[in-house]
């Protein structure tokens, strides 16, 4: 059965999660990347024989808008598709309902799903180290459960799934990345950036109406030159403090 790894993960958190899952689900499976601002995923047509696991983070409670755009451009028919939502140890709120809703939409035939914890993106002290040894265990079990189940053919396409309709309202973050004086403008955060928000001839300007606070500059730059405003990091990190702290487990859903 040919296996589909498609995931959207700008800092590899998402990606990390998405890998143990898949290393335990299926060996060999084809690596889809929906950070890929060069790709035409329309290239994409999917079969019924097919299983895709769909890998993305959680914004503000909602799949990144650009994840959405790109997997719009696939055509899913019928094939078995298990989603796996990865958060920084706040909440999920929508983003299972909205990922549903749009890969159903376009013909996927959603199975199951696995909520995840991952490193926060942005506030990296909340959930650091996570995945942890404990969270690898649990994800290759989750991912050996539900291969087995579809083995079985026990798994249906009647998957309830946490979330509301309409789904919560998400404009983004003020928090946009800056660059500092030690960028050499080797151009790699430009090369990489999931949606060409900045300048390849001057990769020190960023288009903050087209940048989706997503931080892979950040992490990517092998100057270290890109940071975010530490006062809004702070003012961030406190008001996150408190719902963030709490260690929260990975979760599985079955049809």
């Amino acid at each position: 059965m040919p296996v589909y790894n498609i995931v959207f993960s700008p800092t590899g958190g998402t990606k990390k999660i998405a890998d143990l899952f898949a290393t335990s689900f299926y060996p060999g499976t084809n690596y889809i990347d929906l950070t890929d601002y060069n790709k035409d995923f329309s290239f994409f047509s999917f079969c019924a024989e097919d299983i895709c696991i769909v890998s993305v983070p959680s914004y503000g409670g909602r799949v990144p808008a650009i994840a959405i755009s790109r997997l719009r451009q696939m055509n899913g028919n019928g094939a078995k598709t298990i989603l796996i939502v990865v958060y920084g140890n706040r909440a999920y709120e929508d983003t299972f309902t909205e990922l549903q809703d749009t890969l159903t939409n376009l013909g996927f035939s959603c199975i199951a799903a696995v909520a995840a914890i991952a490193e926060h993106s942005i506030m990296r002290q909340f959930a650091a180290g996570r995945p942890n040894i404990q969270d690898e265990k649990e994800i290759a079990t989750f991912a050996e459960t539900i291969r087995s189940k579809i083995e079985s053919g026990t798994l249906s396409n009647q998957l309830n799934l946490p979330g509301n309709r309409p789904y919560r309202k998400y404009n983004g973050i003020p928090t946009k990345p800056q660059t500092g004086k030690s960028c050499t403008q080797c151009g790699l955060c430009a090369k990489k950036c999931p949606v060409g928000a900045i300048d390849p001839t001057n990769p020190s300007k960023t288009d903050t109406q087209c940048c989706i606070s997503c931080m892979r500059c950040i992490a990517i730059c092998p100057q270290k030159a890109r940071h975010i405003n530490k006062a809004l990091l702070a003012a961030g990190s406190i008001k996150l403090k408190k719902v963030c702290s709490e260690y929260k487990r990975n979760e599985l859903f079955l049809s």
